[in-house]
């Protein structure tokens, strides 16, 4: 079957997945990254279908020597300016950020405009469970497994008119609970935007939870976006707005130094950063460099969607 058409069936239950990092954990081995990502994935698809197994790393482009980034890494190393610009400020800063109640609009070129609750993110019938590798326009990346559902889920229920050809979105804007936004860093609130038929990809993630958890502030609770065949800065946090537009949006990035963050932001190793080489990565809780993948190793399954774009002009 295609690389990316996996079906909520396919995914672990995460309490199948939770169980077995308790087994790792109880081991020893948790956090160690001795396990290779093949291992990784035949255990993590055993509770699949019956007497099947799939490989996580054939529908998420894993590749040999990905390994899940410790949890500790993943929950203390971030970018989150509005709770500060050094890496661990946002972990320091976010403890008493608190999510519910959490309304999210759904508005522009769509049919049917709604205000969403965070609960209607949280339906365990759409939850689905993915390892992603991540990777930072800063040239580090991490592996994280991310619980959380298709952004298509929410786009198609809303219905987009034949007008809609860009998906923005908006990160709340409450400089009392988000103290670097008091800051000029960035003009606030913080925007971000894809087209339509990358927001529409099946491996586009609103993701709601990270390693069998609810997001911790800090990694962008209680809703953030994942798209794995970008850089990081692409993946906004705490979204409170999703609108649908015929225009590309004016992502923040892109505003505050549009020589060095385009809109499109896909992964290409080619193309050097203004200030840092892109060729090379080196992973969270390592020294060792690897070898840029282009679109991060999900060429296979998002390149169509750039047939014919110049993609070190669009970058």
């Amino acid at each position: 079957m295609p690389r990316h058409d996996l079906q909520s069936s396919d995914i672990t239950p995460e309490s199948v997945y939770v169980d077995r990092r308790r087994f790792l954990a109880a081991a020893g081995l948790a956090g160690a990254g001795v396990l290779a990502a093949g291992t990784l994935a035949r255990a993590a698809f055993a509770a699949g279908r019956p007497g099947q197994q799939k490989s996580l790393g054939t529908p998420y482009g894993l590749q040999p020597n990905d390994t899940p980034t410790p949890e500790e890494d993943v929950t203390s190393y971030n970018n989150f300016y509005e709770f500060g610009t050094g890496k661990d400020d946002p972990a320091a800063n976010a403890q008493d950020f608190k999510t519910r109640p959490w309304t999210v609009k759904v508005e522009g070129m769509v049919a049917k405009p709604g205000d969403y609750q965070l609960e209607d993110f949280l339906k365990p019938s759409r939850m689905e469970d993915r390892i992603y590798r991540m990777r930072c326009v800063e040239a580090w990346s991490m592996v994280i497994p991310w619980r959380g559902i298709p952004l298509a889920d929410v786009i198609k229920r809303a219905q987009p008119t034949s007008q809609a050809k860009f998906v923005e979105f908006t990160t709340l804007l409450d400089p009392k609970r988000m103290p670097g936004q008091r800051y000029p860093v960035l003009d606030w609130p913080y925007n971000e935007g894809l087209r339509l038929d990358e927001a529409l990809h099946p491996l586009t993630l609103l993701a709601t939870g990270v390693y069998g958890k609810d997001l911790p502030p800090q990694n962008g609770a209680p809703l953030r976006l994942v798209v794995p065949w970008k850089y990081g800065f692409k993946g906004i946090k705490s979204i409170v707005r999703i609108r649908l537009t015929d225009r590309m949006p004016r992502t923040s990035w892109a505003l505050a130094n549009p020589g060095e963050y385009g809109f499109y932001a896909n992964v290409n190793p080619a193309v050097d950063h203004p200030r840092w080489s892109q060729a090379t990565e080196r992973r969270i809780g390592s020294f060792r460099r690897l070898q840029t993948l282009p679109f991060n190793g999900y060429a296979d399954q998002v390149a169509s969607l750039y047939s014919g774009m110049d993609l070190v002009r669009n970058y």
